[in-house]
């Protein structure tokens, strides 16, 4: 597709990148007279406003994974997938109300940090370390991969230059600048990211109506598939254990998703270099509406795709530009891409900005975060306690630029995006709901102990192992069991805080453990515009479910 882009396009997409760079070097320099910190480089010196955080929790969210992924998912399954979009804004406006405030009060710079002040030193670094390594060879080395395949699949361009490319354009800029850089660059990048996205939504939509606008290609998508969307899938689907009906609403997405934007080094990150707790929990509202219209821009083009494809006057019409890289439900993953080619000059020019932009945003984010868990939790804890602010910056620009050359060496060794993807999910998977019971007893049950921490992140690997090993074959076995993926962390999660309660209760210390956090009603209170936009968030999502339930 290469010789499909035109001066145009490349005018628009070099304008962008220069803009990025640009922006980035900006907010990086150092005042005159001040000598960059570690509040200045980790958290932006605390002075983010509302939208910048709301932004860019977005853009360091949204990656290719969503672009090209999450397409293939609507060309494949349809509008069910987007339950991952829409239950992460209703996660949101919990993490607001209620972690966020906690987290706030007792000025933390990482999540490790947390785990030290609540429990102990030991599990914070063992904790520290596994996040290091999750960042570098799961996130960042997968983003780096399914990027650079985006680039090869949209431009050509081969896979080992598409892994430098990235990684020296979110280097750029982020190394040098820290927090500050990524999240004012993150207002731009989602700004790209939005209108790359519904620029390709309407042009698909246009296509199926044959030119009647974005409504009536909406009207004909859901008059030709109507099964695409359904949102509460029922056991015949084919994808049911990938999206398990009501467990989707009440099972283990919630433990991917508060796990995710919770616990996070590279999400909540932002929200802690806020101005102050109301102005965080103002870009946690203005994070869900975003993520309210995510779907829009990456699930309703491949669900469109598909009409497109299965309908032989459409690819008519088309031409022979069409019969490229057609995709197919064994490779959904191709639907993105596959209509990119069909943006008229210039625009296409920006649809791949916009993909760039969610590439480059989080390979950025999850860069200035690894660098803070290592700087703070391990260099500052372990070899240089007494580091200078100019050293504790240095450490943190060499560190992340440690961590991309990692990176890039395991990119290309990842192998195919589904099982990139695939990846992902499970390594997560496994140890996420350990975390999150680790997290949620931390926080709202003063009972719990440092011993019971440790049992039931250590508990939690073999509980997940017990059901993955029923999912894989051993079902028939009267010891295993068979249940979808989701429903696998609901049940891991419950059991995990079943052995800590008891390991807690066992230790029998009371109430009165110091390191538990006191909790009253003034804790969570949350402004009128707080409750108001929650309330309008909450009442947009029902209404969705209510309209395609089934």
């Amino acid at each position: 597709m290469t010789s499909s882009f035109e001066f145009w396009d490349y005018f628009v997409f070099t304008a962008y990148a220069v803009l990025i760079l640009g922006v980035g070097l900006y907010v990086s320099r150092d005042k005159k007279g001040h000598q960059k910190n570690a509040e200045d480089y980790f958290l932006a010196s605390k002075s983010l406003p509302w939208w910048a955080i709301g932004a860019s929790l977005i853009a360091a969210n949204i990656s290719a994974e969503q672009f090209i992924g999450m397409s293939g998912s609507g060309f494949a399954v349809g509008l069910a997938i987007a339950s991952y979009e829409w239950m992460a804004a209703v996660t949101l406006i919990i993490v607001g109300k209620y972690f966020l405030p906690i987290f706030i009060e007792k000025g933390l710079y990482t999540i490790p940090e947390f785990i030290e002040k609540r429990y102990s030193t030991n599990l914070k670094t063992i904790l520290a370390v596994f996040w290091i390594a999750l960042y570098i060879f799961v996130n960042l080395a997968s983003v780096l991969y399914l990027g650079s395949l985006a680039l090869e699949t949209i431009m050509g361009i081969p896979m080992v230059y598409g892994v430098i490319g990235l990684a020296l354009f979110a280097a750029a800029y982020s190394l040098y600048g820290g927090l500050s850089a990524v999240a004012w660059t993150d207002v731009i990048q989602v700004i790209f990211l939005v209108l790359g996205g519904l620029i390709t939504t309407y042009l698909a939509l246009n296509a199926v109506s044959d030119g009647a606008g974005i409504f009536a290609g909406l009207q004909t998508v859901y008059d030709a598939v109507p099964e695409k969307f359904v949102m509460i899938l029922d056991k015949s689907n084919p994808e049911y254990n990938n999206l398990p009906g009501l467990g989707v609403l009440i099972g283990g997405l919630w433990v991917a998703n508060l796990y995710y934007w919770g616990f996070n080094q590279y999400i909540i990150q932002r929200t802690l270099a806020a101005k102050s707790l109301r102005e965080s929990q103002k870009g946690i509202i203005f994070a869900a509406f975003l993520k309210i219209i995510i779907p829009v821009i990456v699930v309703v083009p491949g669900i469109a795709a598909y009409v497109m494809v299965n309908d032989p006057a459409t690819m008519d019409r088309l031409g022979q530009m069409a019969m490229n890289n057609v995709p197919t439900l064994s490779q959904a993953d191709k639907a993105y891409p596959w209509l990119l080619q069909f943006l008229p000059a210039g625009l296409k020019g920006v649809a791949f900005a916009a993909l760039a932009a969610a590439i480059v945003s989080s390979l950025a984010s999850m860069l200035n975060s690894t660098s803070t868990i290592f700087t703070m939790d391990i260099y500052r804890q372990y070899i240089n306690k007494n580091a200078s602010d100019k050293k504790t910056v240095n450490v943190g620009r060499l560190s992340a630029a440690g961590a991309l050359v990692i990176a890039c060496i395991m990119a290309p060794l990842l192998g195919g995006i589904d099982q990139a993807f695939q990846f992902i999910q499970e390594y997560t998977g496994l140890v996420s709901p350990g975390i999150l019971a680790v997290f949620l007893l931390g926080l709202f049950w003063k009972k719990t102990t440092n011993r019971a921490a440790i049992a039931g992140a250590l508990a939690s690997i073999p509980i997940a192992l017990y059901f993955k090993v029923g999912q894989n074959g051993w079902s028939d076995s009267p010891f295993f069991v068979d249940i979808p993926f989701l429903d696998q962390m609901g049940y891991t999660l419950l059991l995990t805080m079943g052995v800590m309660a008891l390991v807690s209760l066992s230790q029998n210390k009371g109430e009165n453990d110091p390191k538990g956090i006191p909790l009253s009603r003034s804790t969570f209170k949350t402004s009128p515009k707080f409750n108001i936009g929650a309330f309008a968030a909450l009442i947009i999502i029902a209404v969705i479910y209510a309209l395609f339930w089934n």
